[in-house]
């Protein structure tokens, strides 16, 4: 009787997904991508990649505030697996947002794939036993990716989304993580400061011209913006 043993299912390994962050990559379902542009009412915005140097997060007393607030919660980390209690909660959530997002938390990290290539935990927060927050983070050896955030909209005023994120970097220092990369913020486009909320001083923007990560300061972010716009044709600038 031949034997067939069952082949190992692929994954992206720890240093990889180190290496491809550091380079302004960024995980999109079971792929990493990289952009330097993205469309905003039919016109080219910049984008600019962001990375924390965990060790230098400073904690504010709005962040003591937010933990405080939240401190009933029980928190629970937890590998990720997709699940009908994670799509309930993301569905009231879209339903709630003014945002565009994905349909669903399947189309955001698996993309109709039933394996899941990366190393990815869930932070779930619980309201006497009811789940009313998911962050979903992937791990490398280094470093830390922060993929998804959702709530339930009754929480709206506890600031669960901003909640997550310091417990993300909670997560970072815990198991000596370097850097935190919580994705883009968009020049023009407010939308995505808050990855700026956790601090600003620990943030670095990568220079994708010169592959170089640089001190964030919004100089810098329009400087590398204005550059980036100038290698565009110019009746990609017009409406």
């Amino acid at each position: 009787m031949s034997f067939h043993p069952v082949p190992e299912l692929a994954t992206i390994r720890g240093d990889m997904l180190d290496f491809y962050l550091a380079q302004g990559y960024y995980r999109m379902q079971q792929d990493l991508f990289t952009c330097q542009f993205v469309s905003f009412e039919g016109l080219p915005r910049t984008a600019h990649w962001l990375r924390l140097t965990v060790a230098e997060i400073a904690e504010t007393a709005e962040h003591r505030r937010l933990r405080r607030r939240n401190a009933g919660f029980a928190v629970a980390i937890r590998p990720f697996r997709l699940c009908a209690e994670y799509e309930e909660l993301y569905a009231r959530y879209r339903a709630a947002i003014t945002f565009g997002a994905a349909d669903t938390v399947e189309e955001t990290m698996l993309g109709g794939h039933s394996h899941n290539v990366f190393r990815s935990y869930a932070i779930e927060l619980r309201n006497s036993g009811q789940l009313v927050a998911v962050g979903l983070f992937d791990v490398g050896l280094r470093t830390m990716a922060g993929i998804l955030n959702f709530y339930d909209p009754a929480y709206h005023r506890h600031s669960l989304g901003k909640y997550l994120m310091l417990l993300k970097t909670d997560f970072a220092r815990q198991h000596q993580l370097a850097y935190y990369y919580p994705g883009y913020v968009v020049q023009g486009n407010p939308k995505f400061d808050y990855k700026l909320f956790v601090c600003a001083a620990a943030t670095e923007v990568y220079d994708s011209l010169r592959q170089q990560w640089l001190p964030f300061a919004w100089e810098t972010v329009a400087a590398h913006s204005n550059e980036l716009l100038g290698l565009l044709p110019a009746a990609e600038l017009e409406e």
